[in-house]
C-alpha cells in the first residue's frame, strides 16, 4: 500500500485519507499538513496518525517517502541496465565479518539437520527450488515447499521436527504465505532461517537466523524484477560451508 510493503491496520476516517492521497499522489507530496487535512475534512492530528501507520514520524517525513515512491513509480516504466556496482557492493559485503558471523550461525544451526525444507513464492520459489537441489547434492536431503498453505509440520513427531531445518526466501520478507507458515511452525522444534533482503522485515524477525544481502530493490508494471543473485550466492556459500563443518566433525 503506497510505500508500504504490507496493509497497515487504517479505521474509515484513515481510508478516506488514503483514497484522497491515492487520487492525488502528485499534489499531496507537496502540501502542507493543514491542507490536507482540510481537503479530507479531517485534522492536522489524524493526518498524524494516518502518518504513524505509515511507519512515518510525521507528515515530512511522509511527503518524503511518497515523493520517493513517486520516482520509483515513474522508472518502473522503463527498464534500466543492469547495476554491476550493486553486485560489487554485495560481494565485498559478503567478506564482512557481519555476514560471515551470519552464515556461521546459519551453519551451526543446519549441520545436525537430517531434512531441509525451502520455501519461497514467486521468483523465490524458483531459488528455492534451486537451494533444494544444491543442497541435496551436496550436503543433506533438501526438498521445496510447493504449498506454503499446507502445515505437514503438525503430523510429524517431535524427534523428526527437531532434525528438520526451513529455510525461507523472500526479498520483501513480507510474503504473506511464508510468514504465515512460519508462525505456524513457532509450534515445532523445526529451526528457521530466512534469507531476506532486509532485517528488518517479518520473516527476518521470524527466523532463528536471518542473512540479509541488501540490494536496490527494482520492479516492472507492479512486478518485483529484484535481482536474486544475493540470493543464489548466499545458498550456494551456505550449502558448501555446512558441507564442510559436516566433514570436519566427522573428523
Amino acid at each position: 500500500m503506497l510505500f508500504l510493503d504490507r496493509t497497515p491496520d487504517l479505521t474509515p476516517f484513515d481510508l478516506d485519507i488514503y483514497k484522497y492521497i491515492s487520487d492525488n499522489l502528485e499534489q499531496v507530496s507537496y502540501m502542507r499538513i493543514r491542507d490536507l487535512a482540510a481537503v479530507t475534512h479531517t485534522s492536522p492530528t489524524s493526518i498524524l496518525r494516518f502518518c504513524k501507520k505509515f511507519d512515518c514520524s510525521g507528515f515530512a517525513e511522509f511527503r518524503i517517502k511518497l515523493q520517493l515512491y513517486l520516482k520509483e513509480r515513474k522508472a518502473e516504466q522503463e527498464v534500466v541496465a543492469v547495476d554491476e556496482t550493486a553486485y560489487m557492493d554485495f560481494l565485498a559485503r559478503s567478506t564482512q565479518p557481519l555476514y560471515r558471523e551470519k552464515i556461521k550461525e546459519a551453519v551451526t544451526l543446519l549441520k545436525d539437520k537430517e531434512l531441509v525444507l525451502f520455501i519461497g513464492l514467486g521468483s523465490s520459489n524458483i531459488m528455492a527450488e534451486y537451494g533444494a537441489l544444491y543442497f541435496s547434492s551436496i550436503f543433506t536431503i533438501a526438498l521445496r515447499i510447493e504449498d506454503p498453505s499446507n502445515y505437514p509440520i503438525d503430523f510429524l513427531s517431535k524427534n523428526l521436527s527437531d532434525k528438520i531445518c526451513i529455510i525461507a526466501l523472500s526479498v520483501s520478507g513480507e510474503t504473506a504465505e511464508i510468514i504465515s507458515y512460519l508462525n505456524h511452525l513457532n509450534f515445532s522444534n523445526s529451526s528457521i532461517i530466512s534469507i531476506t533482503n532486509s532485517s528488518k522485515s517479518t520473516i527476518a524477525q521470524l527466523a532463528d537466523v536471518n542473512i540479509p544481502y541488501y540490494i536496490a530493490r527494482e520492479s516492472m508494471q507492479g512486478a518485483d524484477i529484484t535481482s536474486q543473485l544475493p540470493a543464489l550466492y548466499t545458498i550456494e556459500y551456505l550449502a558448501k560451508e555446512v558441507r564442510l563443518a559436516f566433514k570436519n566433525k566427522d573428523n
